[in-house]
């Protein structure tokens, strides 16, 4: 497990170059009822380098105030002998036991001393339209998010003319999928479910807590999660994204939200948390996603001859490359821990990793996952276990793209025998590893300080950054206009 304060959580990705952007704008949701939520903050970042070759050492982060750093080995209830990937990470915080604080952004809380201690844990998630009507919304929302499409610095003010675009263009086929697995997502219920079996599996260890739900793009959004929270005047607080991995697009985008918001709020710049910033390494995870796969291969005729496909969803490339992101090296230690668990008992599958959901032209992680069962029932495979390695919960990509979609590519392709594990949902030993994690992480707790980050700007050539905002208006004017646009073609023809 690996745990950070939220000033320093995100303080180690340099964001640089035209396919990225710095999220220090704010930005409006579509969201029903006129409501404007708009929560993005401002950081410094600094680059990762020296990516070595698998290791069977635990994730080393160095802790540093911007110049200097102290490498501290991050431990706690981790799987060891797999090929982790080692960075030179710089956190602004002190690693120490399994989780992160804070640096020297550090204060004391008030709450040190409070008579009645109340404990809060937050699950983050990403959110789903729970009807049809809010599947254009709930893309917006997505899409307007600037660590999901990554505008350069100059073009950020086209995030939301671009994100309205996209999800009008894309909400009716994702409208088709969202009716094909019963009218909406059951993301919602699913985490309140995980929440609920979360605070018992707490009481069970004699730890009362309140267990709080927070989605990205739609409801109950993060910002109405921490309303409560204040409400409840919680005095301690743990945040658990339901990421297995850490990316920049799941969690990182989610403990921005975060950071904006305590950044702004006194009683929050003053209240302890902790935040696990992944967990894919953890006992508990690996050896539930290996009973369930132990489950279904037990299920499939000639089990020794199937191979486990992993199915993880993809982000672009240079997400990785150019922002460091850590999920596909995450992504690779967790299959292979997993695949270690199996072996030892007695499990020897062959198996292989692909990455579905891309959108867009941009290039994302290969290799991709429809192509990979194409080739692989071209090449004569007859069974296949489909396993959703970075999802928790059954949601569209599982329900629909997997179950539906590639489950028909595979049988076309060839593969006559097709299984699917399900998500771990609320697996008793899953639920239990997750608290046993709140528990780890609670004393790591620190008060955030209420100082600002800085960023020193990039240096521009002002005669090229006028051109741009000239073009750049006229495009954003045109971007305004299509959604109407296309509706007004497309009810014309229909």
């Amino acid at each position: 497990m690996e745990a950070a304060s939220l000033s320093g959580v995100l303080s180690y990705t340099k964001f640089s170059g035209s396919s990225l952007c710095n999220s220090d704008d704010r930005f409006s949701r579509s969201i029903p009822r006129d409501r404007y939520i708009a929560c993005v903050s401002r950081h410094s970042f600094e680059g990762f380098n020296d990516v070595d070759k698998p290791s069977s050492k635990a994730l080393v982060a160095s802790s540093s105030d911007l110049n200097t750093q102290n490498h501290t080995v991050l431990k706690g209830s981790n799987l060891s002998g797999g090929p982790i990937q080692k960075r030179n990470l710089n956190f602004q915080a002190n690693c120490a036991v399994g989780v992160c604080t804070f640096g020297e952004n550090v204060v004391e809380s008030h709450y040190a001393h409070a008579t009645e201690e109340k404990l809060g844990v937050l699950l983050l998630n990403l959110g789903g339209p729970e009807t049809l009507n809010d599947v254009q919304p709930f893309l917006y929302n997505l899409f307007a998010d600037p660590d999901i499409i990554r505008l350069p610095r100059l073009f950020k003010f086209l995030q939301r003319p671009l994100a309205k675009l996209i999800s009008v263009l894309r909400a009716p086929k994702s409208k088709e999928g969202y009716a094909a697995i019963g009218g909406g997502s059951p993301l919602r219920k699913i985490t309140d479910e995980q929440a609920d079996a979360l605070r018992m599996a707490l009481e069970a260890k004699k730890i009362r807590a309140n267990v709080y739900v927070g989605m990205r793009y739609w409801y109950p959004f993060t910002e109405e999660a921490i309303e409560q929270i204040k409400r409840d005047k919680i005095t301690k607080l743990v945040v658990l994204p339901l990421y297995p991995q850490f990316s920049i697009s799941t969690t990182g985008s989610s403990i921005r939200v975060l950071q904006h918001i305590f950044r702004e709020d006194a009683y929050l710049s003053r209240l302890p948390v902790s935040v696990i910033l992944s967990w894919y390494q953890r006992q508990g995870y690996i050896r539930s996603m290996a009973d369930l796969i132990a489950k279904e291969l037990g299920r499939l005729a000639n089990p020794e001859e199937v191979m486990i496909f992993f199915s993880a969803h993809g982000v672009p490339v240079s997400y990785v490359e150019d922002a460091g992101d850590l999920y596909k090296d995450q992504m690779e230690e967790c299959i292979y821990l997993i695949m270690q668990e199996l072996k030892a008992r007695g499990i020897g599958n062959d198996h292989t990793l692909a990455y579905q959901s891309r959108v867009g032209p941009v290039q994302w992680l290969k290799p991709y996952t429809d192509e990979v069962l194409v080739e692989l029932g071209q090449k004569g495979l007859k069974s296949l276990l489909a396993v959703p390695i970075s999802f928790v919960s059954e949601h569209i990509e599982t329900l629909e793209e997997i179950d539906m979609e590639y489950k028909h590519l595979a049988l076309e392709s060839g593969i006559e025998n097709w299984g699917r594990v399900p998500a771990l949902g609320c697996t008793s030993s899953f639920i239990t590893d997750l608290a046993d994690a709140v528990v780890e992480a609670l004393p790591s707790a620190k008060a955030l300080s209420t100082s600002r980050d800085t960023v020193e700007e990039a240096e521009y050539d002002p005669l090229r950054y006028l051109v741009k905002m000239f073009f750049g208006s006229i495009l954003a004017f045109i971007l305004l206009l299509a959604p109407k646009m296309v509706l007004t073609f497309r009810n014309h023809l229909f």
